[in-house]
């Protein structure tokens, strides 16, 4: 099962977004993350989602997208040129013993501490899927409490001819 990453551009209104899900939960696909936000133009937004399936499966998506009257247009950047990030906020116990290595690590990660308490740190991280299951992995022994995560958005390096 292959990862495929699909941006759409389509109308900023009520219910877009409901039947773009709907589509995908009424023919038993799934959606690993999925991002939306306004983008320049404030009557068109970007919806950026994950899946996975075969590529009879991504064609069968693609076509029934396609179908929707609100959207505008649909990039697959599954084999293009992209640029993908996501974005996380974790929240990790901070005990004394620990400060200095989770500060350590939060600058090889060129990421930064967005909030302290008085037993936690809360680290703001951005960065590839790989970048953010790497930092999770050695945040875990030290007792992470919380995670917030976008789900990954992205862009074609070159939309030309990329429309499907």
């Amino acid at each position: 099962m292959r990862k495929h990453i699909i941006s759409l551009l389509v109308d900023n209104e009520p219910g877009v977004l409901a039947r773009v899900s709907g589509l995908f939960s009424g023919r038993g696909f799934n959606i690993e993350s999925l991002c939306v936000a306004e983008t320049m133009e404030a009557s068109v937004s970007r919806i950026t989602l994950v899946t996975r399936g075969d590529e009879a499966v991504a064609e069968q998506i693609k076509k029934q997208l396609n179908k929707l009257i609100n959207v505008i247009k649909l990039y697959d950047l599954t084999r293009a040129a992209y640029v993908e990030r996501e974005m996380a906020l974790i929240k990790v116990k901070a005990k004394a013993d620990h400060r200095a290595e989770i500060l350590r690590i939060v600058d090889i990660f060129r990421c930064k501490v967005v909030d302290v308490g008085s037993g936690h740190y809360t680290i703001e991280v951005t960065g590839t899927m790989e970048k953010l299951q790497a930092i999770l992995g050695l945040l875990k022994p030290l007792g992470i409490q919380e995670i917030a995560r976008t789900g990954a958005i992205a862009l074609a390096r070159d939309i030309k001819g990329k429309a499907t």
